[in-house]
């Protein structure tokens, strides 16, 4: 047996195992998959996660220095350890050990064990374009004691980021002690990462027969044989905006729907038409493209082992945009693309590429470019403040750009209605009811993520005529949409809510079942049959087991807050909100609610105490001084 770095985890002899297949490391891949091996060993995907002593650092530790806003770091490579010297703003120093090194370009981070096994994301990192230090949110005040600071909850690696950067990951959080002691079979995405536990397809290599479930060579993730949704659902549980219901990486192959929520179009993390605004990792952007509804997959365009793109510049687009066409996509239109009729800018620009028009790109971490995905046609007529167009001509407005559209085009069909319109105006509380958000939901030519949006926009209109017509999305064929619609229902007549609600509850994705489990937490145990009652413990229980992996988030026991006083259980809601500021003392919302609680679970002296204590940390929070004149404090 072989022990790995960074956890316990155990490679043993596949024999000792018979037919239940188990990782075995990529290491174990390379003799017969020597092209796919090369391929994948100097990808990002391999790269994704290493150690110091692997040679994938770049950045300069020659006693170099970064200063940022009052806090300064010196980087030295003593014999091989490179070792970071931290010295807060507070004036606190201490050296830390570099643990493992993140990414390879455009630029690396670093990671630092801050106690044992809990690793945190430094957040001084290194551009591997420009060779220098920077910090990846500059404009932001973060002294230590800052939920946001590089050592705070947000930037624990266990918590936030380690089940994509890591092959077999379990994050094993200890809430009690607040501890982790993660284990994982690799560090890096491996070949098991996408393929399964590979201990089955040695077995059939060497002639054995295969346990049932198994792909006909021995992985639970088959590619490559008409399996698109499958594949691409694979790729989005890293690449996608979502709350996992694990304690770590799902067994590849696993519907992506029993595993994650994924995130809808809402404000904060995408614009109003669905156009990418924070980090959402492509999923999301995806599902509302053309693209997908024709059936394109990821390795369209995407070497899957090297994780570079197939062809380069507007190659990649007109394998399929061209005259030729693609015969695997036979609905599209054959035609000339990559030329100045089309694109409308000097052939060889930056306008001419197809990417700067049909996939606006956004940095991230201050240096990473990512693109959106969604593959839309600009609509700088939408106004609504986000276009290819004026990305590029920012000396421009957006009137400008919809004129020169329209001149260029004078007769599409591509400026009609826009959910956008719609979702900004509910988003902004504009809209003058729920008309144009249900026709949305209800449109089965529009995308399941923006139906699903639109279920989720509609809650703050819910009333007994929009549960009724929406109870269709309850069966829609969407899981995303199914999943948003049930919330529609609570306005619904108790019998009307039980009845469409209940069929949910045994949805084949867990996801779904969640979504509904949670509707039922007010519905009165007297009013369900004893079949309701098993049925919606049952989906209690996934909910319950989503939660139980999340407890290292502090907005996680903002919820479990919630739920307590939904039981009017004060002393569970006290204790849920005091772990919210325990984790992160500067989540203001936690605090009022703790002074009201400390005022009914043990009288004024512990609420004004509970309320000074707030004021400290959070001294302008508005509700905080509220609380405080109406104590007479």
């Amino acid at each position: 047996m072989k022990f790995l770095a960074f956890g316990v985890c155990l490679f043993f002899p596949v024999a000792a195992f018979g037919q239940s297949p188990v990782y075995v490391g990529s290491d174990q891949c390379v003799e017969c998959h020597e092209d796919e091996a090369a391929a994948w060993s100097a990808s990002h995907h391999a790269l994704a996660w290493t150690e110091v002593g692997e040679g994938a650092v770049v950045a300069d530790f020659d006693g170099t220095r970064f200063d940022h806003d009052g806090m300064s770091v010196e980087f030295t490579d003593e014999n091989g350890a490179l070792q970071a010297k931290v010295t807060e703003k507070d004036g606190v120093a201490t050296t830390y050990g570099v643990h493992s090194v993140v990414g390879i370009e455009p630029l690396q981070q670093y990671l630092f064990e801050t106690e044992p096994g809990r690793l945190q994301s430094f957040d001084a990192v290194w551009d591997t374009e420009n060779k220098r230090w920077f910090h990846l949110y500059p404009d932001q005040d973060l002294p230590p004691d800052d939920g946001l600071h590089w050592s705070g909850p947000y930037k624990n690696w266990n918590a936030r980021c380690a089940e994509c950067h890591a092959t077999g990951f379990e994050k094993n959080y200890e809430p009690e002690k607040r501890t982790y002691s993660s284990v994982q079979v690799e560090i890096g995405v491996g070949c098991e990462a996408c393929h399964g536990p590979g201990s089955a397809h040695i077995d059939w290599v060497g002639g054995q027969s295969l346990a049932a479930g198994l792909g006909e060579t021995g992985f639970s993730m088959d590619w490559g044989r008409g399996q698109t949704e499958a594949e691409i659902q694979q790729c989005a549980s890293c690449h996608s905006r979502r709350e996992a219901h694990g304690d770590g990486n799902p067994v590849p192959g696993t519907p992506y729907h029993d595993a994650y929520n994924l995130a809808v179009l809402r404000p904060g993390l995408y614009h109003p038409d669905g156009q990418i605004l924070d980090e959402v990792y492509v999923y999301g952007s995806f599902l509302q493209s053309k693209m997908y509804d024709r059936g394109v997959g990821c390795m369209d365009c995407h070497e899957p082992h090297s994780v570079t793109l197939k062809a380069d510049g507007n190659g990649i687009c007109t394998q399929c945009h061209s005259p030729a066409g693609n015969p695997e996509f036979p609905t599209l239109t054959a035609k000339e693309y990559d030329t100045t009729e089309h694109h409308n800018h000097p052939e060889g620009s930056d306008g001419a590429q197809c990417k700067s028009c049909h996939m606006i790109e956004r940095v991230y971490m201050g240096v990473d470019g990512r693109r959106d995905h969604s593959f839309r046609i600009p609509r700088p007529d939408l106004g609504l403040g986000q276009d290819a167009c004026t990305d590029c001509h920012q000396d421009q407005d957006q009137t400008w750009a919809a004129q020169q559209i329209e001149k260029w085009f004078p007769a599409s069909v591509r400026r009609g209605p826009h959910f956008g319109s719609a979702f900004e105006a509910a988003t902004l509380g504009r809209a003058d009811g729920p008309e144009d958000l249900l026709e949305i939901a209800t449109d089965p030519e529009q995308p399941g993520i923006v139906r699903a949006t639109a279920a989720f926009l509609l809650q703050p209109y819910g009333s007994v005529d929009v549960a009724a017509r929406t109870a269709s999305l309850l069966f829609d064929e969407d899981p995303v949409v199914r999943a948003n619609a049930a919330p529609l229902q609570r306005q619904a007549s108790l019998p009307d809510q039980i009845q469409r609600l209940e069929p949910l509850l045994s949805d084949p994705l867990k996801n779904v079942r969640i979504s509904a489990a949670k509707e039922f937490l007010t519905i009165p145990t007297q009013a369900l049959t004893a079949e309701q009652r098993q049925l919606s413990g049952q989906g209690m229980s996934e909910w319950q087991g989503a939660i139980s992996n999340r407890l290292d988030f502090p907005e996680t026991h903002l919820v479990l807050g919630g739920m307590a006083l939904t039981f009017r259980n004060s002393q569970a809601a006290e204790q849920a909100f005091q772990e919210v500021v325990a984790l992160d003392p500067q989540r203001a919302e936690a605090w009022p609610m703790l002074v009201q609680l400390a005022q009914i679970n043990r009288g004024p002296q512990a609420a004004l105490d509970v309320l000074e204590q707030g004021l400290e940390i959070v001294p302008d929070d508005p509700n905080l001084r509220q609380l405080k004149e109406q104590m007479g404090r």
